[in-house]
């Protein structure tokens, strides 16, 4: 699961990133403003990437996703991004658990 997820959220580090290059362009938001919020969400996101095996670090991941999709309302195309990266996530951490159980079985059947 962690390098499933991980690679999602370095992805939408990178996304936020670029959102946030464009958003200084097209909306009424200060500079500074789309930045600080830009920049905690970013380093939450590489973070995240460390900490994704602890208890409840799939759940802030989720927060991340929902802040995603509710930043179109700045930049109206990251309704859809948003979706696509809530998309990854659920995929990242649906399929990353089971890769774990196979991972886990083979391991129980070896030793």
């Amino acid at each position: 699961m962690r390098t499933l997820c991980s690679s999602t959220l370095i992805g939408e580090a990178l996304l936020i990133m670029f959102a946030a290059l464009v958003a200084m362009q097209l909306s009424d938001i200060g500079a500074g403003t789309i930045w600080a919020v830009s920049g905690v969400a970013m380093v939450l996101c590489v973070l995240l990437c460390g900490a994704i095996t602890r208890p409840g670090a799939v759940a802030v991941g989720w927060a991340l996703q929902i802040g995603l999709v509710l930043s179109g309302f700045v930049l109206p195309t990251m309704f859809g991004l948003g979706i696509v990266f809530a998309g990854l996530w659920w995929a990242s951490v649906h399929y990353g658990r089971k890769i774990d159980e196979i991972k886990a079985a083979r391991a129980a059947a070896t030793a």
